[in-house]
C-alpha cells in the first residue's frame, strides 16, 4: 500500500511539474507574440488605410515592406479607397469601433474631430522623431499641445496649363486675375475651354473661393471668421469672391457639366490631355496624376500661382496647401508600439526621399535631397509664401465644412448668390464656432 500511495505522489508531482512547465511555455508564447519590435512570436495583423493611388501607393507599400521586413511575425493589410470615398468609409469605421490601426487624414478639422472623439492615439510621449519634421505640417495635428498625425507631404494648390496652346495663342502666364480673364477670353474664342474642372465632389471648386476670398481681403478674413476675432464669413471679401465666381460661369469659363462631374473620374485631366482644356486649378497630386496617366503631356505642362486681385490686400505670394497624407493611430488598437513603429517607417527619410523623387510633391521631412523640377519649384513657393492657408474643409468643424463645400458648389451652379452663401455660412458659424 505504501508503495502505491508513493506512486500517486510521485505521479501527481510529475504532473504538477508538467502543469508548471506547460504554464511557463505559454506565457512565454504570449510574451513573445506581445507588442514588441523584435519580430518574434505569433502573427499579428495591422490595418492601414489610405487614399491615395499610383505611385504614392507604391511608396507606401514599399515602407510596409520595409516595415514587414524589420518585423516578421507582423502583417499588414493595406486598404486604398479613392478619395471621396474614403472620408465616409472612415467616419463610418470610426462611428462603429471598426476604425483601421494605421489610417491617413488631412489633419486639421478633419482629424480633430476624431480626436474630440477619443479615437485617436497621442502621439506625443511615444517613441518618435518630432524634430525632424516641418513644424507648420506637424501643427496641423496638433490639438492642445498634444500631437495627434505625422505629416508625410505637403500638397500645394496650383495652377496647371498646357504652355503648347498657350504659346499657339499669344499668351503670357497671368499674373493678375484681370489678364486671367483676358487669357479666358481668348482661349474661348480659339474653342478650347479655359479651365478644366470637375466639381462634382465640391472640394475642387472651393480652391476659387478660398483663393479668391483671400487675393481680395487677405489671409486674416479666414482666421478671422474661423477664430471670430473681426469680421465672419459674410465679410465683403467672401460676398466679391462669390460674385468673381459667378462672372467665370457665366462667361463659360469652364468646361460644360463640370458640377456633375466627379473628380476622381479623370474627365477633368483629360480634358488637359488632349489639349480641350487650358487650364486646371488643382493639387500637386496632379503632377502624378500625369506621370501615371499620359507622362507625354509633362513636357507641354507648366504651372503657375493665383494671380493676384488688383485692389486686393491679400499678398500674391500666399498660398493654399494641404498636409497630406498625415498618418495616425486610433486610440483602442491592440499594437500602440507596432502601429507607431509603422508610422515610423512611413515618415522615414527613405520614404520622404522616395516621396519627393518620384511623386513630384514637397514633403514635411527635413534632410531630403530635391532633384524633381515641380518639387523645387513647389518648395521655393512654400519658403516664400507670406501665409499658407490649409483647406477650409479640413480646417473646419465637419458641420461647417459641408456647409461651405456645399454652398460653394451653388454658386458655382448660379442657384444661390453670393449674399445667401455667404450669410448662411456666417449664421451656422455662430452656432458651431465659439
Amino acid at each position: 500500500m505504501k508503495k502505491i500511495y508513493l506512486f500517486i505522489l510521485v505521479a501527481l508531482f510529475c504532473l504538477l511539474a508538467l502543469a508548471a512547465c506547460g504554464g511557463k511555455e505559454e506565457s512565454n508564447e504570449k510574451a513573445s507574440g506581445s507588442d514588441s519590435k523584435t519580430g518574434s512570436g505569433d502573427q499579428i495583423e495591422l490595418d492601414f488605410w489610405h487614399f491615395d493611388t499610383g505611385t504614392r501607393k507604391e511608396i507606401y507599400e514599399a515602407a510596409v515592406k520595409r516595415f514587414e521586413e524589420k518585423n516578421p511575425n507582423v502583417k499588414v493589410n493595406i486598404v486604398q479607397a479613392p478619395n471621396d470615398d474614403y472620408k465616409q468609409r472612415v467616419v463610418v469605421a470610426m462611428a462603429s469601433g471598426e476604425a483601421p490601426d494605421v489610417f491617413a487624414s488631412w489633419g486639421g478639422g478633419w482629424l480633430e474631430e476624431f480626436v474630440k472623439s477619443d479615437k485617436v492615439l497621442n502621439l506625443t510621449e511615444k517613441e518618435i522623431d518630432f524634430e525632424r519634421f516641418v513644424d507648420v505640417a506637424l501643427n496641423n495635428s496638433k490639438f492642445d499641445d498634444k500631437i495627434y498625425g505625422l505629416p508625410l507631404g505637403i500638397s500645394v494648390y496650383s495652377f496647371y496649363y498646357n504652355k503648347e496652346i498657350f504659346e499657339q495663342n499669344g499668351l503670357e502666364v497671368p499674373e493678375t486675375y484681370s489678364e486671367l480673364l483676358a487669357a479666358i477670353d481668348k482661349l474661348k474664342k480659339a474653342d478650347v475651354y479655359p479651365i478644366a474642372l470637375a466639381n462634382q465632389p465640391k472640394w475642387p471648386g472651393a480652391f476659387f473661393l478660398m483663393y479668391l476670398a483671400d487675393r481680395i481681403g487677405g489671409e486674416e478674413v479666414f482666421q478671422q471668421a474661423y477664430r471670430r476675432t473681426g469680421t465672419g464669413f459674410d465679410d465683403d471679401a467672401y460676398i466679391q469672391a462669390g460674385k468673381y465666381i459667378q462672372e467665370l460661369v457665366e462667361m463659360e469659363a469652364f468646361n460644360p457639366g463640370f458640377n456633375g462631374i466627379p473628380y476622381d473620374s479623370g474627365q477633368a485631366r483629360q480634358l488637359m490631355y488632349s489639349g480641350q482644356a487650358a487650364m486646371l486649378l488643382q493639387t500637386s497630386a496632379f503632377v502624378n496624376h500625369v506621370r501615371e496617366e499620359y507622362p507625354e503631356f509633362e513636357e507641354k505642362m507648366g504651372v503657375f500661382q493665383f494671380p493676384a486681385v488688383e485692389g486686393g490686400k491679400g499678398d500674391p505670394s500666399n498660398m493654399s496647401a494641404g498636409i497630406s497624407p498625415t498618418w495616425s493611430v486610433k486610440k483602442d488598437t491592440k499594437h500602440p508600439e507596432l502601429a507607431v513603429a509603422l508610422l515610423n517607417e512611413l515618415t522615414s527619410l527613405e520614404t520622404a526621399q522616395d516621396y519627393v523623387n518620384r511623386s513630384g510633391n514637397v514633403v514635411a521631412i527635413k534632410g531630403v535631397e530635391v532633384e524633381d523640377g515641380y518639387v523645387k519649384t513647389f518648395t521655393e513657393w512654400i519658403n516664400e509664401a507670406n501665409s499658407i492657408q490649409f483647406p477650409y474643409d479640413q480646417t473646419l468643424p465637419p458641420e461647417l465644412a459641408e456647409l461651405h463645400k456645399d454652398t460653394t458648389y451653388e454658386l458655382f451652379g448660379l442657384s444661390k448668390t453670393p449674399e445667401e452663401a455667404a450669410k448662411a455660412m456666417e449664421n451656422k458659424a455662430k452656432e458651431i464656432l465659439k
